[in-house]
């Protein structure tokens, strides 16, 4: 098949490779001169194992490609993939305008006697339904399409592998031959299909998304109880984990979720809810916990008077991405600087992100060593694979004070007592 993708994010440009490299024609639309002459080289922008290898294999092979023109990819695409950023309002709403923008210029440029335009983008209920409205009223009378929705479920760090065998590929649509198109799509792919109507579909990814919230929250809170009478999170956790009705996966506690999904969707779905007067109390208890995560870390470290030089490891809102979305470390990094505090910062990929937005505020260090060197305490808020295994009599020697808070549990404390450490971790004695 002949597809294009509109966005090339995370979700757009992962996608636009796999297809690609199933032998598929893939066209990929953005708006950003500088951005699409760095795809065109080979360079995917955002930082994604595997991505970088797979994009410059299938240009190589000619079959992906990147324009900001709309009128050759449309016209010879058998699916267009909506694939654009839908982030919140200030009132927790979806902004839809990206949506609306690419639907308009897709319904300018249809020419084949039949294309199917999918979203991809986590779209409130009723979306899909304004995107056919808009493209026949903007598109030539002649020219057939179906609209469906095709939500998708990659995680960060993992995109490649999660559009290759995901669990599930949801299609939703009233018209039988746009269902067909995209299961002929999707073929090469694992998993179940659910085959449902637009509504469902797009309601599905703001529920698949708000659970794994609420399990997160769920986690938070048992930590909380845990701190007030010295249980341990971990092991009541893997107590609950271990019925198969609940399982032990998002059960984790720490400073809370981030990234580009779950809190905009969280928010996303109360905005819905209270519009259809449907009772979110859940929803906006997760998001109250999810907040408290974060301030009862700050709390417990201003209440520690070792003093105020500290390093912070990890920025990235969790392992083996650079996304600094609604990251945990940018809220701490905030009310610690307002509070005086002297900030060292390392992590992996993320750092130029960061930089961004402190760049003379903190200290950049070089490695995980440098940012520990002569500070009263380490801060460890996303759990890197290199932080689990580090030298830690080589990190004692270097701070001035040996304390640690581990926002992600990622040691043993009984380990750190023995080696010397002042160790606070989240929920556990």
């Amino acid at each position: 098949m002949t597809i294009t993708i509109v966005g090339h994010g995370y979700v757009g440009l992962v996608t636009a490779c796999v297809f690609a490299d199933f032998g598929n024609k893939v066209w990929v639309i953005g708006h950003t001169d500088e951005k699409i002459k760095r795809l065109k080289s080979g360079d995917p922008i955002i930082y994604e194992p595997g991505l970088k290898e797979l994009l410059q294999k299938n240009i190589k092979a000619k079959r992906i490609f990147f324009t900001d023109d709309y009128e050759k990819p449309i016209s010879e695409s058998d699916i267009v993939f909506i694939a654009v950023g839908t982030p919140p309002k200030d009132t927790g709403e979806a902004d839809l305008s990206a949506v609306i923008d690419v639907a308009r210029k897709i319904a300018k440029n249809l020419k084949k006697n039949f294309t199917v335009v999918s979203c991809k983008s986590t779209v409130p209920i009723g979306t899909n339904q304004k995107i056919e409205i808009i493209i026949n009223k903007h598109k030539q009378k002649n020219n057939q399409f179906a609209v469906a929705s095709c939500p998708e479920f990659l995680r960060e760090g993992t995109a490649i592998k999660d559009t290759l065998l995901p669990d599930r590929t949801i299609i939703g649509s009233d018209s039988k031959k746009a269902i067909d198109y995209l299961l002929d799509l999707h073929k090469p792919i694992g998993g179940k299909r659910v085959i449902t109507n637009l509504a469902s579909a797009e309601l599905i990814k703001y529920a698949s998304n708000s659970i794994l919230a609420t399990k997160i929250s769920f986690a938070n809170l048992i930590s909380f109880f845990c701190e007030k009478t010295g249980a341990d999170v971990e092991t009541v956790l893997d107590g609950v984990g271990l019925d198969h009705r609940t399982g032990r996966s998002f059960l984790y506690p720490g400073l809370g979720y981030g990234g580009s999904c779950f809190p905009k969707d969280v928010k996303a779905l109360l905005v819905i809810g209270n519009d259809l007067k449907v009772n979110t109390g859940l929803l906006a208890s997760v998001e109250d916990i999810n907040k408290f995560a974060k301030d009862n870390m700050i709390r417990k470290i201003k209440e520690y008077s070792g003093g105020k030089k500290i390093a912070i490891w990890g920025l990235s809102f969790k392992p083996d991405t650079d996304d600094i979305r609604e990251a945990p470390s940018l809220y701490i990094i905030d009310l610690l600087l307002s509070d005086g505090f002297e900030i060292s910062v390392y992590d992996p990929v993320a750092m130029d992100n960061v930089k961004k937005i402190y760049l003379g505020k903190v200290n950049f260090a070089k490695d995980p060593y440098s940012a520990v060197k002569s500070t009263n305490l380490l801060l460890i808020v996303t759990e890197w694979n290199e932080f689990k295994q580090i030298d830690l009599i080589k990190v004692k020697k270097l701070m001035e004070s040996p304390v640690i808070f581990d926002g992600r549990n990622i040691y043993d404390p009984a380990k750190m007592k023995k080696l010397g450490f002042k160790y606070y971790s989240v929920g556990r004695p």
